[in-house]
């Protein structure tokens, strides 16, 4: 049902393949459009975005310890370390 592909990367224009079975995994997970980035422009695009978040010093509204989290804290609004706050989810 499923046959190797040739693609061609919008960001280097590499070619790659688009395996039988990495098509087979996409039609399992309802995906229905074929990748655009090689796995190496795909990795580069994780790891920039992850490099670029800029996380803030904070302290935990309920236990009290230090921590950092992804936005500008605010003095109106408890921020919690990521223990307490998964703690509160399951509340």
């Amino acid at each position: 049902m499923f046959e190797d592909k040739t693609l061609v990367c919008k960001d280097c224009g590499k070619e790659f393949v688009w395996t039988a079975g990495e098509q087979e995994f996409y039609a399992s997970r309802g995906f229905e459009n074929e990748p655009k980035r090689c796995k190496e422009c795909r990795a580069a695009m994780k790891g920039a975005n992850r490099s670029e978040r800029q996380m803030y010093d904070a302290v935990c509204a309920s236990c009290g310890k230090a921590c950092k989290v992804p936005f500008q804290p605010r003095e109106d609004r408890p921020v919690y370390c990521s223990e307490c706050f998964a703690k509160m989810r399951q509340n």
